[in-house]
């Protein structure tokens, strides 16, 4: 089953509880079905962090969390997810990111050089800005849809397979 394929990759929720970045929602976090696992809420939390991996900005967790909480999912399955983007994979994410934003506003892609002062960033928030944020969004809300149906799909396809050697251990 899906189920305990994925309640075996997942935090405890008593750790997730006790987060201090994630007392912030105090007893919202005491939903219980905030941490039950069937499809719709591991679809849900798939869509969630999925999304929220596309999101530069720092703490994606409490993000995640958030929404999660408003959209009643699976919090620590989704902000487990959100890790999809850590420092290993955050800069090819976001590089791939930028391109995708450029080809769609059809402006050229800039070569990147880092200086660390005002005046770079500055520049860099205006040429790089759009087309990367434009990009963030695309992926994000393509990658979210995408693993929703996935979820939706494996899940069900599971349950049917499950049911069909039951129907056909019972014949025998």
């Amino acid at each position: 089953m899906p189920k305990n394929l994925i309640k075996k990759y997942l935090p405890d929720p008593e750790s997730i509880k006790e987060h201090k970045h994630l007392k912030i929602f105090g007893d919202l976090l005491h939903n219980a079905n905030l941490w039950h696992l069937n499809r719709r809420s591991a679809a849900g939390a798939f869509a969630v962090g999925l999304f929220m991996a596309f999101v530069p900005v720092p703490f994606q967790m409490l993000l995640a969390a958030g929404f999660a909480i408003l959209f009643r999912v699976n919090l620590p399955l989704s902000v487990a997810l959100v890790w999809l983007s850590n420092p290993v994979t955050m800069p090819p994410m976001f590089y791939g990111t930028y391109i995708l934003g450029a080809w769609i506003l059809q402006v050229p892609v800039h070569p990147f050089s880092f200086e660390l002062t005002m005046e770079w960033l500055i520049q860099a928030i205006s040429l790089y800005g759009p087309a990367f944020l434009l990009g963030c969004f695309v992926s994000g809300t393509f990658f979210s849809i995408l693993g929703y149906f996935s979820i939706r799909w494996l899940w069900r396809w599971k349950i049917i397979n499950a049911w069909n050697k039951r129907k056909a251990s019972r014949t025998k």
